[in-house]
């Protein structure tokens, strides 16, 4: 496979410098950055940034990743080439994952999983029982459901930090009962 050669940024840049006929002052004001940023990057001084991509991808009219895969490409390339980095990571071992989980046992009604036996012991986990009734009214009786929670409006407080909570619906801040 033949080794591809990776573009510098610099030249890149430089290149697209010619192509719109410009220097590193009318490129700078056309993005709003310093001219010295322009000519340190163009002399590969510096590195495209993140927010240096997206200025250029609006400005050139292409992407932001264009320009910072350009400029990973380039360091990727570059330090290939470190010996004494190449030499370090030589010496580093690989991650080694953790035996997988017994299996476990999932708990009666509740949809989480139980461990297979408890921490300590060599007694099996046992799903709780549901409550028993107390009487014969209370066995026949529906169960009521319960009363959702009502936030209390706290009206006056539009700007104060929301330390108890956000209502999204209302776009408020609430306190709960």
């Amino acid at each position: 496979m033949a080794k591809q050669s990776t573009k510098v940024p610099g030249a890149v840049l430089q290149t697209f410098m010619d192509d719109y006929q410009l220097n590193p002052g009318k490129l700078g004001a056309g993005i709003k950055v310093n001219q010295t940023s322009i000519r340190n990057i163009v002399s590969n001084k510096a590195k495209i940034s993140v927010p240096l991509a997206l200025r250029l991808a609006k400005f050139f009219g292409n992407t932001a990743r264009e320009w910072i895969d350009l400029q990973i490409d380039y360091e990727l390339a570059d330090a290939s080439k470190d010996a004494d980095l190449q030499k370090e990571i030589k010496e580093i071992g690989k991650a080694k994952k953790p035996p997988a989980p017994k299996e476990e046992v999932k708990a009666k009604g509740r949809g989480r999983p139980a461990k297979a036996k408890d921490a300590g012991t060599d007694k099996e986990a046992k799903p709780r029982k549901p409550r028993a009734p107390k009487d014969e009214k209370e066995a026949k009786a529906p169960r009521k459901p319960r009363k959702p929670r009502t936030p209390k409006m706290d009206i006056g407080q539009e700007n104060a930090p929301l330390a108890l909570g956000f209502d999204e619906e209302m776009h408020t801040s609430v306190q709960y009962d």
